[in-house]
Order: structure tokens, then sequence, then C-alpha cells
């Protein structure tokens, strides 16, 4: 939920029409003081599911937001961990709450840095031994998934992996259903009607496609439950983590 202290309606309204670079750069300051900011919950059970796939020595966050991220990669990697994201403010918030370098952060760990650049196009060659993601899938459009995948390959050195959670999808004509329903009309709206588009899409991230997509990319997959999130009616987990290998 917001808080008192996060962004005011109309600070969202002009982040939502900025492009989404200056969107993110506006919002960086309040950001984690929002819904958006993804639950210490989440962090922690990716975590617990990635520890035995490992050992890893250097992690990356692809698209790194203000880092929460990267102190999931400072659990799970022993050398480095690197934050990439194309916002400016965001970088600059992550480095407000992490801190860089050798011993950055509250507890001994990996050096940590934090690298602008624009996901489409990393600036790493087999560095890391495994990548995240968290929450920063709907920012782009099916068609430019398989590019970006290919790009997290690239980055991997052979054996690495991409992990990232994900969600049940919502029952059909529950509430969250119609909210994501009602968020990506709005958001099509909007982009018909202003540039640059601001893109954030729910709908679009279908499992199915993803796996194809990421094996396209040369990765295999495979999915582990995350039990401590819940379980849904039928007994399934309302949450996953997706395992990626680079091949």
């Amino acid at each position: 939920m917001f808080t008192p202290e996060g962004p005011t309606v109309r600070e969202l309204a002009v982040q939502a029409l900025s492009s989404v670079e200056r969107g993110y750069d506006l919002l960086a300051p309040k950001f984690d003081l929002t819904p958006f900011r993804t639950p210490d919950s989440v962090l922690d059970a990716v975590a617990g599911a990635a520890a035995p796939l490992g050992p890893f020595r250097a992690g990356l966050d692809v698209c790194c937001g203000t880092g929460a991220g990267v102190a999931v990669l400072r659990r799970l990697c022993t050398e480095r961990a690197t934050g990439v994201d194309f916002s400016a403010g965001m970088l600059a918030a992550a480095r407000a709450n992490f801190g860089s370098g050798p011993g950055a952060g509250s507890a001994p760990g990996p050096a940590v840095e934090w690298v602008r650049a624009d996901a489409h196009a990393l600036p790493f060659r087999g560095a890391f031994d495994l990548a995240v993601s968290f929450g920063a899938f709907g920012h782009f459009l099916p068609a430019e998934r398989p590019a970006l995948f290919a790009q997290v390959r690239a980055a991997l050195r052979p054996g690495g992996r991409f992990v990232f959670p994900v969600p049940a999808p919502p029952r059909v004509g529950s509430g969250p259903y119609w909210a994501m329903w009602g968020f990506d009309g709005v958001m099509r709206l909007r982009n018909l009607l202003r540039r640059p588009p601001f893109v954030m899409y729910y709908r679009t991230f279908r499992l199915p496609d993803v796996r194809a997509e990421l094996a396209g990319a040369g990765f295999s997959t495979e999915l582990l439950p995350l039990p401590g999130l819940g379980v849904r009616g039928d007994g399934a987990p309302r949450c996953a983590l997706l395992v990626a290998t680079r091949g």
C-alpha cells in the first residue's frame, strides 16, 4: 500500500505521463515507499530457493531499480554483486541504500557496483554466474523479450543461471484479474494518446511464451515452487521460481 510519505497522486500522474526513464528518475526518491518495490517476503523466498543452485561468485541484477535484488545477490554471491539500470535516479537511490565498492552495505559481503546501461544492450560478456530480475518484465514488449534474454545469456558464464519469480495468474473473474485488465487497458490508451510511451503491461508476460523464448535464446528452464509465499485453493503455489540455465 501507499504510505503518507510516498508519492502523491500528482507525482504519480506526472511520472506516468513521462517516458519510462524519466518517470523512474522522478519516482526514485520515494520508490521504496510504494507497492512497486518487491516485498521482502519475495526476496527472501527467491534467495532461499536459489542458494542450493550455487555456489555463485558474481551476480547481476537486471533492471535493479533501487537495489532490492542486489541485496539478494549479496547473500548468494562471494565476490561481486552488480546492479544495472538505465535510470540515473534509481541508481542514485540504490547507492544511497547499499553503497558501492568492497564491503558495501551494513554487513560483510561481496563488492557492490552499479552500472547505468540499457538492458537491451548489456555491457557484459561471460562475467556472471547468476542473474536475477524482479518486477521489470512488464517494461518489455513481447517482441523485445527474445533480444533481452539473449543479452542476459551473453552476460552469463556457461552454466550460469538466470532466475526470477513468476506469480500464478489470477483466477479469471477475480478482483486481481480485472485489475490487471484495467491497468493494461489504461496504459494502452495512454500510449495511444501520448508520446513517448510508458511501457508497463502486466498481461503480456505469459509463462509458456517466456519459456519458449528462453529456450530460443539458449537456456534450459525449470520451475521451483516457492511454497513460503502461499498456495492457491487447488494446492498449487502462488509463486514459483523460474530457473533458466545457460547451455
